[in-house]
């Protein structure tokens, strides 16, 4: 089950997604002591990060207890124009008080199935580490963001990829035929445990393929945000007239 929030431009619903973003830490800090936030690549994602480092926004998270991790990565270092840990950088990380400890990277600087399995390594030690040493051990996100492609992938799960039916991973690599390059991404496992899946999509361009996701049959390998859907948790889409234009 899923919900729809429309907003009227790409600027209100960057607002509001910040809103969103700033309503759920208070509420896992406020039941678990930490708010664990994955974040998304993207311009939609880059102008809520923006409005959460201005100055009002800022005080309303307690960035000491605020964990970041990411849902996908591009086969880049660091500092690369194309890495999302970089635009993270540039639009929020660097201009918040979070610790430095508190920044959990992919590194899409070393060879992309090394980096899926230290990331993996990383996140398994953070949830045991916060949620104990069970059995079923699971990485329960408190928000993870998602964007949708005009193709309907969302982090780097694209058609046809044979994360999208990832029942054991939690990270995978793979290399994307279509764009002639590696992607290091959440699987389905890892993002459907999360307590909030929240998407943020806007453009008339997608208006077509989110009628498809949200309302046509049930095929995720052709469509892979259709495989998003938390076990536990909720999902909210938050979309722009333009990209509702098909609804």
């Amino acid at each position: 089950m899923s919900t729809i929030r429309t907003f009227s431009n790409p600027a209100e619903l960057a607002e509001a997604a910040a809103q969103h973003v700033v309503a759920k830490a208070q509420e896992a800090i406020a039941a678990r002591g930490r708010f664990v936030l994955a974040l998304s690549g993207g311009s939609t994602p880059a102008a809520v990060y923006s409005r959460l480092a201005e100055p009002d926004m800022i005080d309303q998270l307690d960035w000491l207890v605020t964990h970041v991790f990411w849902g996908d990565e591009r086969a880049v270092p660091p500092t690369h124009e194309d890495s999302n840990y970089r635009m993270a950088c540039d639009t929020l990380l660097d201009h918040v008080p979070i610790p430095p400890q508190n920044i959990h990277r992919i590194s899409g600087e070393m060879p992309p199935a090394a980096a899926a399995a230290e990331y993996e390594a990383k996140l398994r030690d953070f949830f045991k580490a916060v949620l104990g040493d069970r059995q079923q051990l699971l990485p329960r996100f408190d928000l993870v963001l998602l964007g949708m492609g005009e193709d309907g992938h969302t982090a780097s799960l694209f058609p046809g990829a044979p994360a999208i039916r990832e029942e054991r991973r939690w990270v995978a690599a793979y290399h994307v035929d279509s764009l002639k390059a590696w992607r290091i991404t959440l699987t389905p496992v890892a993002i459907n445990a999360a307590h909030q899946v929240t998407f943020l999509v806007t453009g008339a361009e997608k208006a077509a393929r989110l009628r498809q996701v949200l309302y046509g049959p049930y095929q995720p390998t052709v469509l892979p945000a259709q495989i998003v859907r938390p076990d536990k948790g909720r999902l909210l889409w938050m979309i722009d007239e333009a990209a509702a234009g098909s609804l």
